[in-house]
């Protein structure tokens, strides 16, 4: 398997980067993050559920669809120390998969595109596309990682909560969405650097260029030297000697 080809590791690691960008979008925003469970025993009066997300506070009575409470200033005043970090931490993760998103784009837009003979005046311009791949793999992976650090907190600070007040906190289904967008990302960063090992020689440094060298390149350095061909500056000139 070649560098120079889209394989379809790099189209799938490309859409199952989407995807993850995409559900950490959704966990960002859903208003879905703990659950707040209020329990009255007087039968006239329904029992009270208050959803806590990362930017609004919801509170809802069983049965109903509509907010009794709906607090769109909740985000300037997260009194819990997971949400707080998870604001700062989902945003940030989200910027991070977008530009590996976008790194691996300009790889396969430049293996799909490009000329198979470079231009020899624009080699100090060419994209190397296992480099893009390569970078792009370990943001996905430092995204994944700021994302789903704080997620799984959250279960940990939820039984923490449980412990110190009433048990009647529940994490809801935000957390596992989070988490599953960040082994998304794992899984973009794991089909990346596959992608990478197979089609990249090892002993090769990330950033050398992937053109193969056209043979019209070599037929420049046969008038030269054996001594010439591995010195940029030695050139043996020829000398003509006249006999008289």
């Amino acid at each position: 398997m070649g560098c120079r080809d889209v394989h379809a590791a790099t189209v799938l690691s490309f859409l199952c980067g989407i995807a993850s960008v995409a559900g950490l979008f959704a966990g960002t925003l859903l208003p879905n993050w703990r659950k707040l469970r209020l329990i009255t025993f007087n039968r006239n009066e329904k029992n009270l559920t208050v959803y806590t997300g990362l930017w609004v506070k919801c509170a809802r009575y069983d049965g109903s669809s509509d907010c009794l409470m709906y607090d769109t200033t909740w985000y300037s005043s997260v009194d819990q120390l997971d949400l707080r970090v998870l604001q700062f931490a989902l945003p940030l993760s989200i910027l991070i998969a977008m530009g590996a998103l976008l790194l691996c784009l300009i790889g396969m837009c430049n293996t799909a595109f490009r000329s198979s003979v470079p231009n020899i005046k624009l080699a100090k311009c060419l994209v190397n596309s296992a480099g893009c791949h390569l970078v792009a793999g370990l943001l996905f992976f430092l995204a994944g990682t700021v994302s789903l650090s704080p997620s799984i907190w959250v279960i940990f600070y939820n039984m923490h909560l449980n412990k110190k007040f009433d048990p009647v906190f529940m994490f809801d289904y935000a957390v596992y969405v989070t988490i599953a967008s960040a082994g998304g990302l794992f899984m973009t960063a794991f089909l990346l650097f596959i992608w990478y090992c197979a089609c990249k020689s090892l002993p090769s440094p990330f950033w050398q260029p992937l053109y193969p060298h056209p043979s019209s390149m070599h037929t420049y350095s046969q008038p030269y030297s054996a001594r010439s061909r591995l010195s940029a500056i030695e050139i043996d000139i020829p000398v003509v000697s006249h006999t008289t």
